[in-house]
């Protein structure tokens, strides 16, 4: 890898890099290759050309289907520069999934990855997209290469430039995802949108500096993508895994001399879970911050990350549609459980259903707003309308703020349970739960019970070599007596070889709760 880049010698912004230091790393792939600035950006530029030449034009959508790679950065950023919606989609997805994404976005280009073709065809055809727009790494029946759409192309900026955007698809609880577009600003592709310096200055990440960025979660997921974008813009090296691995992380860490990285809970407990002898072997000495959200953090597993790599574990909650709260290691060891006050210009409040402000300690639904921004689902007026309370929006989350001005959350709204008029917060059972040796994962929700509305369920997948039975569940219990609350305390345990969890450590409790419930109305 070059020399440290400074402050003084680089204009920050992907472009301005290339110019003035093009031999300097932008991207290490996952085979190891390492792309410089110059050649990334050439070919950012050749398909930003070609992306002209196939008729698409500024306020058009592209969707990419693709594996963490500078192929999917590539694409990105150069469909960025000609100001159009960028949908990156989740390669978990079926093809009517992503047939769905197709047509609901708009979409004008589709580009794959061989890896993916199954679903990419399945996708390409149901939405009826056109022959010419069919674009894949590698070979996709139907599909055209898309180094064919580069070759010929010139490596040199597209004559008319606009910023773009991406077009960020939210799960949601019921139906299908809904879309979050927002105005294009008609900034220039060049310079560092201030949003993006502005967030990273949240957590002391400035341009340049030896910044060595290791991404390990897939490029779909919303926060990891802009990490990474945003890192290379400030002249970061984009170091990227293919599939995470506990023990490669440490690997890389020490290879690349990494600084920072975007992480969930669930990769902490799998670094946990390492011997001792393991995590000794690695130099971890690089790290500056090393930011976590996604998914809560259980508060036994952040105290053991703190214990190892020292308060350079920075927690964050955020949202999509803009606005949020960040916690230093220092902060969170004053403030346990807490995920932060709100970022400057951000604005947290605690609502109740009546839409009045709670005070300090009392709890409600966490409503924020980032600035002066707005949004809406895109072809979903109602669910925008929904969301809103004046000009602050809520993601159903409950939560309270103390006397400081500090986030605690206890649950989202749809996943509380209500026993004999009793609000329980499953996020919070699950967290000790989590600590028992023999609990990899755990899910807890409600079911159905004729007396008391709700009961407590807990869905456990067990440790490799632990037998699922009555005699776990007991020990678990036992386990669980000494940590909560009578009624806390699950009524009954499920086992499962694994809980549905996507990559990025979202568990998606519907598909285990749902079939308790068939036949019966819930409340919430």
């Amino acid at each position: 890898m070059t020399a440290d880049l400074t402050r003084e010698r680089t204009r920050p912004g992907l472009w301005h890099i290339a110019e003035d230091h093009p031999d300097h790393i932008a991207v290490v792939d996952p085979d190891g290759t390492e792309v410089t600035y110059g050649d990334f950006v050439a070919d950012a530029n050749r398909y930003a050309n070609g992306l002209r030449a196939l008729g698409l034009r500024t306020g058009d959508a592209i969707l990419l289907l693709q594996p963490n790679g500078s192929d999917l950065l590539a694409a990105h950023f150069g469909a960025m520069q000609i100001g159009l919606y960028i949908v990156v989609v989740n390669w978990h997805l079926t093809g009517s999934e992503i047939a769905y994404l197709l047509s609901d976005s708009g979409a004008k280009a589709f580009i794959a990855h061989a890896r993916f073709a199954d679903a990419a065809s399945a996708a390409a055809d149901e939405a009826n997209v056109p022959a010419g727009a069919r674009l894949a790494v590698g070979d996709i029946d139907g599909f055209q290469p898309l180094v064919g759409l580069a070759a010929g192309q010139p490596s040199t900026k597209p004559p008319e430039r606009t910023s773009g955007s991406p077009m960020l698809y939210t799960s949601g609880t019921t139906g299908r995802p809904k879309g979050v577009r927002r105005p294009l600003t008609g900034a220039d592709p060049d310079e560092v949108p201030m949003a993006a310096a502005w967030f990273f200055g949240i957590f002391g990440l400035g341009p340049f500096d030896g910044h060595v960025h290791l991404c390990g979660s897939p490029l779909y997921h919303t926060a990891v993508l802009n990490f990474v974008a945003i890192s290379m813009q400030l002249g970061h090296t984009a170091v990227l895994m293919d599939r995470w691995d506990p023990e490669e992380m440490l690997r890389l860490i020490e290879r690349y001399r990494v600084t920072h990285s975007h992480m969930v809970p669930t990769q902490f407990r799998r670094l946990l879970d390492l011997p001792e002898e393991t995590r000794d072997r690695y130099d971890m000495s690089s790290l500056r911050v090393m930011i976590h959200g996604a998914a809560p953090c259980p508060n036994e597993v952040k105290r053991q990350m703190l214990d190892w790599w020292g308060p350079v574990v920075t927690e964050y909650y955020a949202a999509t549609e803009g606005g949020g709260t960040a916690i230093t290691g220092e902060e969170w060891l004053r403030k346990p459980g807490s995920v932060g006050r709100p970022w400057p210009g951000s604005t947290i409040k605690i609502l109740d259903d009546d839409g009045n402000e709670q005070p300090p300690g009392e709890t409600g639904q966490v409503y924020m707003k980032m600035g002066e921004s707005t949004f809406e689902y895109y072809k979903d007026r109602q669910k925008t309308e929904k969301a809103h309370v004046g000009g602050l929006f809520t993601l159903g989350d409950i939560g309270y703020l103390d006397e400081d001005g500090y986030l605690y959350l206890c649950d989202r709204k749809n996943d509380m349970i209500i026993s004999g008029g009793v609000n329980i917060y499953p996020a919070e059972i699950e967290g000790e739960l989590a600590m028992h040796p023999r609990v990899a994962d755990v899910a807890v929700f409600g079911v159905p019970h004729a007396d008391w509305g709700e009961q407590i369920k807990a869905v456990v997948q067990p440790t490799a070599g632990a037998t699922p039975g009555d005699a776990l569940s007991e020990d678990i219990l036992a386990f669980a007596r000494d940590r909560l609350a009578k009624f806390k305390l699950p009524k009954s345990i499920d086992y499962v070889a694994e809980l549905p969890r996507d990559p990025n450590g979202k568990l998606y409790k519907r598909k285990l709760r749902d079939p308790y419930w068939e036949g019966h109305d819930r409340a919430i």
